[in-house]
């Protein structure tokens, strides 16, 4: 009766401690593993973060890079037009200048050729004069030179043209006065003999012997032979530029002349004197 009512409230008293102590051990327990995951979901959640900036930084970064290497093809291709109009523009020009030097060749050519007629009817009429050694025409290229000995044109230490000068002159003339796009240069030269006696007062240096030799040449195939004037030119270079030594009588008789010189009327490719 009383014992079965007092075990009873014993056992249940204890049931409700036991119970009680394992309901603290199980709240402390999730509220441990809930911080823990709170914990652990924080970190998580920083690290996406983290890693969301990271990747909102390089795709900036390739974006960029993919700007700036799209303004760089964009630049190449419009320098690689570029140079295509330019190439264009030089082939059209390289294909002008091969034209233009092949008419200029052309036209040489032609020059040439007709010089050549000039050179060919010289030495027939000259041929005399040419085989006594008194005349020497020659021709290289686009130049023609004919050389009088001083004997054929003048007396010793004079400058007037004497009658067999005059002749050759007008034979020399005849055929001159014909040619276009030539400068007929006169060039007058001496030994180096000194003038000497009566002869100073009138020419008191080589100088002036030679010049005044090539002017009357000048105007004798101006005036006589109707040569155009505006061709001609006369120089006088006195004992300079000789041909021959001046040991000799003979180098001396060689070195006095005058050259009449057909050359390029284009005062830049008109070479030494004589040359």
């Amino acid at each position: 009766p009383r014992y079965p009512l007092k075990f009873s409230s014993r056992f249940f008293l204890a049931l409700v401690i036991f119970a009680s102590g394992y309901g603290c051990v199980l709240q402390s327990t999730y509220d441990e593993l809930k911080e823990t995951t709170d914990s652990q979901v924080s970190g998580l959640r920083g690290e996406i973060a983290q890693l969301n900036a990271q990747r909102a930084s390089q795709e900036a970064a390739l974006s960029a890079e993919k700007t700036k290497l799209q303004e760089e093809i964009k630049a190449l291709q419009a320098q690689k037009a570029s140079l295509e109009h330019d190439m264009a523009g030089l082939d059209e020009k390289l294909h002008l200048t091969e034209k233009q030097a092949e008419e200029i060749k052309a036209m040489k050519d032609e020059e040439i050729n007709r010089l050549k007629g000039t050179y060919d009817n010289l030495v027939k009429d000259l041929q005399g004069e040419i085989e006594k050694g008194e005349i020497k025409v020659t021709q290289i290229r686009n130049r023609l030179s004919v050389n009088l000995v001083e004997k054929v044109l003048f007396d010793s230490g004079q400058a007037e043209v004497k009658s067999k000068g005059k002749e050759i002159l007008k034979k020399v003339g005849t055929i001159l006065k014909d040619i276009k796009g030539k400068e007929i240069r006169i060039e007058g030269y001496t030994d180096n003999i000194p003038i000497g006696g009566a002869l100073q007062k009138k020419f008191p240096t080589n100088w002036e012997l030679s010049a005044q030799r090539a002017t009357n040449v000048l105007r004798f195939l101006e005036d006589e032979a109707g040569v155009e004037g505006g061709m001609l030119s006369a120089v006088g270079y006195g004992p300079f530029h000789p041909v021959a030594s001046n040991e000799t009588p003979q180098g001396r008789a060689e070195n006095r002349r005058i050259e009449i010189l057909l050359v390029p009327a284009d005062l830049r490719e008109i070479g030494k004197p004589g040359k």
